[in-house]
């Protein structure tokens, strides 16, 4: 039990605490952990010396920190755990705790590679169906192997970070023009944050996954359907993509959810060997998509057919390396039921079955002023519960 205020009962307290970067009053970005409506910091507790982490904790982000590994990263959860539960060190620590309100989050890690990936058998066989009405959902390879791209590191922005309608071509009968999308979308997705890197030819099989991967953080890859759709024939996502893609303020460490793991889908046809991953897990997260405040969505993580360690291992077969910082996300997430979905695109069908909000308005694509929010939960021990922050945006007009 914390002594700290409001931690007992909640999603943010001991059992949870997630790592951001938080700017004070003084302006210095500084990383900290949540509990609570509170932010630790964690500069001021290494300099205090109550945690030692060869200074990691006193840098603007997480990167030197996520490179420290496993071991390193248990025993600072671990101490972190002891102040916070400990009346001895209450008096030392209360001193470190920041409220949220007073603070302005930022971008917890440096982003060095970017990498979407295609994991929901429901989302592809949705988009497949709207795409290609009359043909066969999945495409021959989708079974095969973790489909994905890789993304724009620099257009990853922070929750709450307003999205610029992104302006492009798109086809029309006519032929091509240029404007504003009038097809602005949203992708609710799960990504993993790197932390131990590899070398170039060096890859991370499936069983290797916790070596590497630190936490996770809620995703919204917002996608521009129309330009998308004009430009990925025959190659891949570009510009529909690349202009922004939002992240949560806060990454969850993976020892946060170590009772949220679940029997991932069964595979068919059998996957070749290097994806072969026993046991064959998933992660039990329960998202929720909210539009201008009307909750549309809850896309289920668990259904996801391809895993984070299927996802790892494939993006590295080739020998590619991860850098610390790195993320890849698992692409849209939704369930089987339209209530599910984790994409406009698929909620609307297409833009063809407007949704009703609860101000009486009703939408099918974004419009500019719309906010969404997707957040998430994950079970913790002993029947507790995690929350995994949020991540927000509001579309603002093109420019």
């Amino acid at each position: 039990m914390s002594w700290v205020d409001g931690a007992a009962g909640s999603p943010y307290g001991v059992h949870n605490l997630p790592y951001g970067v938080f700017r004070p009053a003084d302006g210095r970005a500084r990383i900290g952990v949540r509990i609570a409506d509170l932010v630790l910091d964690l500069d001021g507790a290494e300099a205090a010396e109550l945690i030692l982490a060869g200074g990691a904790l006193r840098e603007p982000v997480l990167n030197q920190f996520l490179t420290l590994g496993r071991p390193q990263w248990t025993a600072v959860r671990s101490r972190i755990v002891e102040l916070l539960t400990d009346d001895d060190h209450r008096a030392a620590v209360e001193p470190l705790l920041v409220p949220l309100a007073e603070v302005e989050l930022l971008l917890p890690f440096a982003v060095g590679d970017y990498v979407d990936f295609y994991s929901s058998e429901h989302h592809a066989a949705n988009v497949g169906q709207i795409f290609r009405p009359g043909q066969p959902p999945l495409l021959p390879n989708w079974k095969h192997l973790p489909i994905g791209y890789h993304g724009r590191a620099g257009t990853v922005v922070v929750s709450d970070t307003p999205v610029v309608r992104p302006s492009g071509q798109r086809g029309t009968p006519d032929g091509p023009v240029f404007g504003p999308s009038r097809r602005l979308d949203i992708e609710a997705e799960v990504g993993f944050v790197v932390g131990v890197p590899t070398e170039l030819g060096e890859p991370v099989p499936v069983d290797r996954f916790t070596d590497h991967v630190f936490g996770i953080v809620l995703v919204n890859d917002w996608s521009a359907r129309d330009i998308q759709a004009w430009e990925y024939q025959p190659l891949g996502p570009f510009l529909g993509k690349s202009f922004a893609t939002s992240v949560s303020a806060w990454v969850t460490p993976l020892e946060a959810l170590a009772d949220a793991w679940v029997p991932a889908p069964a595979q068919d046809p059998a996957v070749l060997d290097y994806l072969a991953d026993a046991p064959h897990l998933g992660l039990d997260l329960r998202l929720t998509v909210d539009w201008n405040g009307t909750t549309v969505s809850r896309p289920p993580f668990a259904t996801m057919y391809w895993t984070p360690a299927q996802q790892l291992a494939h993006l590295t077969v080739n020998g590619a390396s991860v850098r610390a910082g790195d993320l890849f996300a698992s692409g849209t997430v939704s369930g089987p039921d339209r209530s599910q979905t984790g994409s406009f695109l698929e909620l609307t069908w297409g833009g063809s079955e407007p949704v009703q909000l609860d101000d009486g308005t009703s939408r099918t694509f974004l419009e500019d002023g719309d906010s969404v929010t997707v957040t998430a939960t994950a079970p913790g021990p002993n029947g507790t519960t995690v929350a995994l922050g949020e991540v927000r945006g509001t579309v603002r007009p093109a420019r």
